[in-house]
């Protein structure tokens, strides 16, 4: 049992040997009792979808069961826009399978992530992390089903130009080095994360790279594991924390903006999707036939009815319209397919051919393949960006999957017939297909109004508070599109450091 622990990076997984969906209050003393520890953290994700930061100094063992038990008070009005000065007390309590030993602090540190309680201690309606809760409990209560999902993070490192070994513009996928100069980084980068919990499934460097005054600019990408969305979402958000710590450190900077300049790839955030039986087992093909499942396909279909309106949670800045542009491997039309960067949803390939790719590429290896290779499979979208909050993104998808449940299964199963295409819409013999398929919004003004129009699906089964989906789209209404037109340098710069 003790085995499937050992190769974990984080410390506390290794200490207790257990998964840290197990972890107990006891669990977390022990640890820090026999570790040294001197100091808790508390992170929780506001408004604005940064992670904010409460320390305490641990004095003794009766405060150490307190904080872990009761948690803290905070000022809610200084972290939602929505909560009035006048009631604006609310509880952070600690959720302890996401604590780690903070790599950035210099006493030695645990950290937790946590959620929060309203003064009648009842989680937080409009919390996102309990968003997405709620989010994926009504996913499986429609479906029988679990939500799992993971997130390939983009972004930009900033660092002087040494004009050594320049890669070639908008070519550096999967660059090694010297012609790639921030490797090195991104490996730390990983390193750090998986300390810190996160399931890491690769990283790589990635198409963007340019020079502008002066400055080298350099895209990666770091992608994850499917797990629990609600795991995942937590992931992400200490994934963004411990890059940018890191970069403050080295004297580099990130960004995570989806448009940085023109004619440059920008940078998403895709998040892939993976259906999930009660064994625990992938359901996303059926035994009899070949491709995806008919469960997958109803799910795909609902991403396809409300694309429009999941904008308004995945791009949520004026530069997130600049990177939903033809012919920069962003999708701009609702449309999914196999393999296929042009569409808006896309399944990769999934290890469901017969061959022995293993025995061929090594020959001295006789042995058949023990893995379940359709374990593998995932279907992603392709429109969200880090401007994102990834709770309220990850929700977002939730609620549309679940969506195409609720649908008649043969209307959903037409809907995923009628949106599939097996071309790149985006060639000219193409354009008669690509006229009759719905666009994305090109706006933030745009994705608020279909945002409205499908306010009652997000709401249903309390999922989206009703006056949480109007206070979305009221701040997609603030920003100005004639402004975003006339002025996008003014917009980049504005929105470096989203999200």
């Amino acid at each position: 049992m003790e085995k499937q622990f050992q190769l974990s990076k984080n410390a506390l997984v290794g200490f207790l040997k257990k998964a840290p969906g197990d972890f107990t209050q006891q669990d977390i003393i022990n640890f820090i009792s026999a570790n040294g520890i001197e100091m808790i953290n508390f992170m929780y994700p506001a408004g604005d979808g940064r992670l904010k930061t409460l320390n305490f100094v641990i004095n003794d063992l009766a405060y150490l069961e307190t904080i872990l038990s009761l948690g803290e008070r905070v000022d809610g009005s200084s972290l939602f826009s929505f909560i009035g000065a006048g009631s604006s007390d609310l509880y952070v309590v600690p959720r302890y399978r996401t604590a780690f030993v903070d790599p950035f602090a210099p006493l030695p540190t645990l950290t937790m992530l946590c959620s929060f309680f309203d003064k009648d201690g009842k989680p937080l309606a409009s919390s996102p992390e309990y968003v997405l809760d709620k989010a994926c409990q009504a996913f499986t209560k429609q479906t029988g089903l679990s939500f799992h999902a993971m997130g390939e993070l983009e972004y930009y490192v900033i660092t002087d130009d040494d004009k050594t070994f320049p890669a070639t513009d908008q070519r550096g996928y999967h660059e090694s080095a010297p012609f790639a100069k921030t490797n090195d980084f991104r490996t730390l980068c990983m390193s750090y994360i998986a300390r810190c919990g996160g399931q890491i499934k690769y990283g790589h460097s990635e198409v963007g790279n340019f020079t502008l005054n002066g400055k080298k600019y350099e895209q990666n990408e770091i992608e994850f594991l499917p797990v629990d969305a609600r795991d995942a979402a937590d992931q992400l958000m200490i994934a963004k924390w411990v890059i940018r710590n890191l970069a403050a450190r080295e004297g580099f900077n990130v960004t995570f903006a989806p448009k940085i300049t023109t004619g440059k790839a920008g940078s998403g955030l895709h998040i892939h999707m993976k259906l999930v039986d009660k064994d625990g087992q992938s359901a996303m093909h059926d035994d009899f036939r070949e491709g995806l499942s008919s469960a997958a396909r109803r799910a795909i279909a609902g991403l396809m009815k409300l694309a429009p309106a999941i904008t308004a949670f995945g791009n949520t800045v004026p530069t997130s319209y600049f990177r939903l542009v033809p012919h920069q491997e962003a999708p701009t039309n609702i449309c999914w397919g196999d393999r296929n960067r042009s569409v808006l949803v896309r399944v990769p390939l999934g290890w469901t051919g017969n061959g022995n790719m293993c025995g061929i590429a090594n020959p001295c290896e006789t042995k058949a393949s023990a893995h379940d290779t359709k374990q593998k499979q995932t279907f992603e979208i392709r429109s969200a960006d880090c401007s994102a909050n990834v709770y309220l993104l990850l929700a977002s998808l939730a609620v549309a999957t679940r969506y195409g449940f609720e649908m008649d299964e043969n209307e959903a199963l037409q809907i995923a017939s009628d949106f599939y295409v097996d071309v790149d819409i985006h060639k000219p013999e193409n354009a008669e297909r690509l006229a009759k398929l719905p666009t994305l919004p090109v706006s933030c003004a745009d994705s608020a109004y279909c945002l409205d129009e499908r306010t009652d699906v997000f709401a249903a089964c309390d999922v989206f508070p009703e006056d949480m989906l109007r206070a979305i789209a009221a701040e997609l209404r603030k920003f100005n599109t004639a402004e975003a037109a006339k002025n996008p340098n003014l917009l980049v710069e504005r929105h470096f450091h989203c999200g």
